[in-house]
């Protein structure tokens, strides 16, 4: 070889040496990352095992298990496993919690507001609009500014719209107002000055703690949420009337709750699987519900011998005038509170006159598909 060609030969040498390295390092890489392991999560619900609304806690844990490959494992565990169900949101905030599955109005005590997002009439919304008006009216931006406001150090998804919540299980049948008197009655929430100014002796409890409460006499009449549920936790064991349509929770959903430091650690890539997988999830309990309520509201009906009634419309109206009067009271105390609900007004306003005029009533395709036939 001349000698004027070493250079060159030693420049390529030294360049396919660098080139074999960095071909190694870039392999070696996700070695490096698999090496560090999974993210993992541990988180806790508000429901009892047996609830199907822990099911949806689970099935949001595997959806984000599953998007993620297992680069991030989320571990639910039941109401009280490691603090009772009204206490997520502190846990999650202490980071005690990774994170939680429950319900906004549980953290009704520590701002009146949280109500908003489930518990009252929504303005004639139902949860699938109230979450449109969440995301797109402007009540995600909101939401964050209300648990800045108590310090709150959580990442909040509301998701999983519930269909309207029943009256409640009773001795027997509400045909009036009077009826609901004086009862001793479980609810959560706005719920409870609704119902306190119906006449009850309203008492929040946790689902977990509502069967048991009628079977020892301390509650007369309680409502919870949906026939599967109810049907679970044993409702029907201690009440054969249930009372169907209310407004006091006619527009609820779930939330899915991040310790915000946890959240914010991880990568951008998860964060956004994260936020895919709540509505993916949103979906999927949205049909699951429609699946699994009316198969246990048939099954209550003949194998519990639970009779159903709607709930006079004279009760309805004056759910609405006292939430009316409950409403006006905490905007005067509390700005938060009528700036959203000034916000949810608005956008109700527009987002019910396009449904009441646009969709049709399928009470007429009901009633000729599967109501009684002349003769």
């Amino acid at each position: 070889m001349a000698k004027s060609d070493q250079p060159a030969t030693a420049t390529r040498r030294r360049f396919l040496r660098g080139a074999a390295v960095a071909g190694v390092a870039a392999i070696a890489a996700p070695s490096v990352v698999k090496a560090q392991g999974a993210v993992s999560m541990r988180w806790q619900s508000t429901w009892p095992s047996k609830d199907i609304f822990h099911e949806y806690a689970l099935d949001f844990a595997k959806k984000v298990n599953d998007m993620t490959g297992g680069d991030l494992k989320i571990e639910v565990l039941p109401a009280g496993a490691v603090v009772p169900a009204f206490q997520l949101l502190d846990a999650v905030s202490k980071g005690t919690l990774d994170g939680g599955h429950g319900v906004l109005v549980y953290h009704y005590g520590k701002q009146t507001a949280l109500a908003l997002w489930g518990s009252g009439p929504a303005f004639a919304m139902d949860a699938n609009m109230l979450l449109a008006w969440h995301k797109y009216g402007g009540g995600k931006e909101l939401l964050e500014k209300l648990y800045a406001s108590i310090n709150a150090n959580v990442v909040s998804f509301p998701y999983g719209p519930m269909p309207t919540q029943p009256l409640g299980w009773f001795k027997k049948p509400i045909t009036k107002a009077d009826d609901i008197k004086g009862l001793k009655y479980r609810t959560v929430g706005i719920s409870i000055d609704v119902f306190t100014g119906l006449g009850a002796a309203v008492n929040a409890l946790p689902g977990g703690e509502i069967v048991a409460a009628m079977d020892r006499g301390l509650l007369d009449a309680a409502e919870f949420n949906n026939a599967s549920s109810d049907r679970i936790l044993g409702f029907a064991d201690v009440s054969k009337v249930c009372m169907l349509q209310s407004y006091h929770q006619n527009a609820e959903q779930f939330e899915i709750m991040f310790n915000k430091d946890k959240f914010n650690a991880l990568p951008e890539k998860m964060r956004s699987i994260i936020a895919n997988a709540v509505e993916a999830a949103s979906s999927d309990m949205s049909w699951k519900a429609i699946d699994r309520y009316s198969k246990d509201y048939a099954e209550l009906q003949t194998k519990d011998k639970v009779r159903f009634y709607k709930t006079p419309d004279a009760i309805l109206k004056q759910q609405l005038d006292i939430y009316d009067d409950v409403a006006k009271k905490y905007a005067a105390q509390n700005p938060l509170f009528k700036e959203i609900a000034d916000s949810q007004l608005a956008f109700a306003k527009r987002a019910t006159q396009w449904e009441q005029d646009t969709v049709v009533n399928r009470r007429m395709a009901y009633d000729h598909y599967f109501g009684k036939k002349p003769g």
